[in-house]
């Protein structure tokens, strides 16, 4: 993959949707303009239309922008819909976006302890 997420500095979700026939410039204005964040510091952006079985990443590298568009043949991202709202997510939440799970996990799931036989 051209961008390893568990590398990248900061890994921001923009909740909602958004328009994923904007390209680098479009997806670039609404970072800065809608969240006032920083394009060139080490960060992914990762935006998400209607369809939930896929997304955008938006990344600068250094040299140029990197613009991702992932779409999953089967299972579907649970993307949080709060309008208005940049999230940014630790790597076990970004983890569990890809994995379609929640990235507002409100239970910890603790392993099952197994008793030591004797």
């Amino acid at each position: 993959m051209l961008i390893d997420f568990r590398l990248v500095k900061n890994t921001y979700l923009v909740c909602g949707y958004t328009d994923l026939r904007k390209g680098i410039d479009g997806l670039a204005s609404i970072v800065v303009n809608n969240y006032q964040l920083d394009l060139f510091s080490d960060s992914v952006f990762l935006f998400c239309g209607r369809r939930v079985d896929r997304f955008k990443a938006l990344y600068f590298d250094g040299e140029g922008f990197i613009l991702l568009y992932k779409r999953y043949d089967q299972g579907k991202l649970k993307w949080p819909r709060h309008e208005g709202e940049a999230k940014q997510l630790s790597r076990r939440q970004l983890e569990w976006l890809f994995d379609g799970l929640s990235v507002d996990q409100q239970v910890r799931i603790h392993p099952a302890k197994i008793g030591k036989i004797v």
